[in-house]
C-alpha cells in the first residue's frame, strides 16, 4: 500500500523528523512511502485563474493515489503552518467532497446533466486513512489548542479516516525533537497505527490515538450555542453532562448526524447548496443591481513595487 507523508515544516526540522520516523516504520512493515515537502510546491496565493505556477493539481493526484496520508506541521500561534491552510482552501473543495461526488455520480448513472463545472472523480470515494503530527515549543496546552482541529480540515472533504493524531511539545529550537526519545517512539507508533489500518475507510477504520470528548474526531474543542454543545472540529452536537464530578458531553444519534464527517450531513449539505443556488439564480437581476454600488466604490490601496 502507498502512504504519503506531507511535511509543512522546515527541511529536516522537528516536524519533518517526526514524520520521517513514522514513515520509516511504515516502510519497515513493507509498504511504499513517499515524503512531500510543501516548500517544494508552487501553491499560488492569488486568484484561481492565474499565470503563476500551480502544483495543487499534482498534489491532489498524490493524495488520490495514496492509501494513507500523514500530515506533519510545526505549530505557530496556537495553529498550523499557513501552507497547510492554503492547501485546504485551494485543493479540498466540492470536487473532492464525498457528498458532491456521490451526488454527481448518481446524476451520471441516471443520465442527467451535470450542473457543476467539474466531473466527479470516483477515487475520492475510495477508503483511505490519515494521521496528524503537530509539534511546538511550548510546554503548556493553550499554545497548541487549534492545531489538530485545523489539521482535520485537510481530511473533511474526502472523509478520510483519521486513525491517530498527536501534538508534541518542547521543540522550540530547530531539530531539537531528537532530544525527546519518547516523542520519536510515539511517532513510530503513529506510523504503525497507520499501517495497521491501511485499506480501511471511514466507517470501518479503528481510531488508535488518544481519546477525546467527540466520538468522531476524538478531540475536545467545543463551541456552546445556548444549551447545545457543538464539537468545534466536526460539528457533532450534544448536551453537557456531569459524570462522577467531571463535565462531559452526551451525544444523541441525531446530534452525531449533524457532524460534517457523516454522509447524512454531507448529503443534506449538497441539497442545501443546490437549493440556495436555484433560489439565487431566480433573483440574478436583483443580485446584480444590489452589488453594483459596491463594485463602483473603490478605495483600494496597493503596494508600490520597483
Amino acid at each position: 500500500m502507498k502512504v504519503l507523508g506531507v511535511s509543512a515544516g522546515a527541511a529536516d526540522g522537528s516536524a519533518e523528523i517526526l514524520l520521517k520516523a513514522a514513515l520509516m516504520e511504515i516502510e519497515a512493515l513493507g509498504h511504499d512511502v513517499s515524503l512531500l515537502r510543501l516548500d517544494d510546491l508552487a501553491i499560488p496565493t492569488g486568484p484561481f485563474e492565474t499565470d503563476e505556477p500551480d502544483d495543487c493539481p499534482w498534489f491532489l493526484e498524490q493524495v488520490l493515489a495514496s492509501d494513507g496520508v500523514i500530515y506533519s506541521s510545526p505549530i505557530y500561534s496556537r495553529s498550523i503552518a499557513g501552507k497547510l491552510r492554503l492547501l485546504t482552501d485551494r485543493v479540498f473543495g466540492p470536487h473532492t467532497d464525498t457528498g458532491f461526488v456521490e451526488f454527481l455520480l448518481g446524476l451520471r448513472e441516471r443520465g442527467e446533466p451535470n450542473p457543476l463545472p467539474f466531473e466527479p472523480d470516483e477515487r475520492v470515494l475510495r477508503g483511505r486513512v490519515a494521521a496528524f503530527i503537530a509539534v511546538g515549543g511550548s510546554l503548556t496546552d493553550q499554545w497548541k489548542t487549534l492545531a489538530l482541529p485545523l489539521m482535520w480540515t485537510l481530511t473533511l472533504s474526502m472523509r478520510e479516516a483519521v486513525v491517530d493524531q498527536v501534538v508534541f511539545q518542547g521543540a522550540g529550537t530547530p531539530k531539537s525533537i531528537v532530544l525527546d526519545a519518547a516523542a520519536l517512539q510515539r511517532a513510530r507508533e503513529l506510523g504503525r497505527n497507520v499501517a495497521s489500518q491501511l485499506g480501511h475507510g471511514f466507517d470501518d477504520a479503528e481510531y488508535l490515538g488518544d481519546p477525546g470528548i467527540c466520538p468522531y474526531c476524538h478531540l475536545s474543542v467545543i463551541a456552546v450555542r445556548g444549551d447545545v454543545v457543538e464539537c468545534a472540529t466536526c460539528g457533532a452536537e450534544g448536551r453537557f453532562e456531569v459524570v462522577g464530578g467531571s463535565v462531559t458531553v452526551r451525544f444523541s444519534a441525531e446530534g452525531l448526524d449533524a457532524s460534517v464527517v457523516t454522509m447524512a450531513e454531507k448529503r443534506a449539505h449538497v441539497h442545501e447548496v443546490f437549493e440556495t443556488a436555484v433560489a439565487h439564480a431566480g433573483r440574478a437581476d436583483e443580485v446584480a443591481a444590489g452589488a453594483a454600488p459596491f463594485a463602483e466604490w473603490d478605495r483600494r490601496i496597493t503596494p508600490t513595487r520597483v
